[in-house]
């Protein structure tokens, strides 16, 4: 990978990652890389993220947009996304200047809501889209549909639109399942759900998936990687499908996928 402008995100009102962030401007620029702190443009080549989760999912639109290669520093707790340990971040970065460095293309989502007198622009994922009751204190009807084939109409607290990357988010907390990134698929989990055969659904990433609320109630929220995005009123269908344009993100070079989910999991045992 030829580096010759990137752009390092860091996380705000961390002292640590304002640290971090000088000593890799110094290193880059003995390498004769231009650097900008805290904004993205097409022309860049690589995103250092330094922070957590949290602080990659905030730039990951922009990111697969530009097609720009993202490397996450972890310098919070779990770390599912920004993968790559600090005292690992120079072997990162010297295989991607090298062009060694392994990189992972991360399906994502979109969504909008369509209804009798609106059209929303469509707002994008990479973990998941949940459609939820919000401070309503009864449950919710939400009717889902595959490509116009009727799923199932899901009582509960709300429904969880993923996809394989954010398996390990609000989904695996709901009882969905772990996906490896690698599948390429929509999996919808119900929030809580009032019946326990309602259970979560994998789908073909291909699939279009839709669904509206079957009785009057006075709110339904949609949050998309943890913000607020709109209200759903009972004329609305939110519609979710995969994105054109996936996410480009850099693997740790000493770490596989289930390396991170036994360490981040605590999961006992070893092979």
């Amino acid at each position: 990978m030829a580096l010759s402008r990137i752009g390092i995100i860091k996380k705000r009102g961390l002292s640590k990652a304002d640290q971090l962030g000088d000593e890799l401007s110094a290193w880059f620029a003995e390498r004769a890389v231009a650097v900008e702190f805290d904004v993205i443009t097409p022309d860049m080549n690589l995103l250092v993220i330094l922070g957590g989760d949290g602080t990659l999912l905030h730039v990951a639109e922009k990111a697969a947009h530009y097609a720009i290669p993202v490397v996450g520093i972890n310098l919070g707790s779990l770390g599912f996304l920004t993968e790559v340990a600090i005292a690992e971040r120079y072997q990162v970065l010297e295989s991607l200047l090298a062009g060694t460095g392994g990189i992972e293309e991360r399906m994502m989502l979109k969504a909008r809501v369509c209804g009798l007198q609106r059209e929303s622009e469509w707002r994008f994922a990479l973990n998941e889209i949940i459609a939820s009751r919000g401070t309503l204190e009864r449950l919710i009807r939400l009717s889902t549909w595959a490509d116009g084939e009727y799923i199932t109409t899901y009582k509960a607290d709300g429904v969880i639109f993923s996809t394989p990357t954010g398996s390990t988010a609000y989904n695996l907390s709901a009882g969905g399942p772990i996906v490896q990134p690698g599948l390429r698929s929509i999996l919808l989990t119900p929030i809580c759900p009032f019946m326990l055969e309602s259970r979560p659904i994998l789908l073909p990433r291909k699939r279009r998936v839709t669904t509206r609320i079957t009785e009057s109630v006075e709110e339904v929220q949609v949050i998309i990687d943890g913000q607020p995005a709109w209200t759903m009123r009972s004329d609305d269908t939110l519609e979710v499908v995969t994105a054109e344009k996936p996410l480009r993100l850099v693997c740790s070079p000493t770490k596989g996928y289930f390396d991170i989910l036994r360490n981040k999991l605590n999961w006992g045992g070893k092979g």
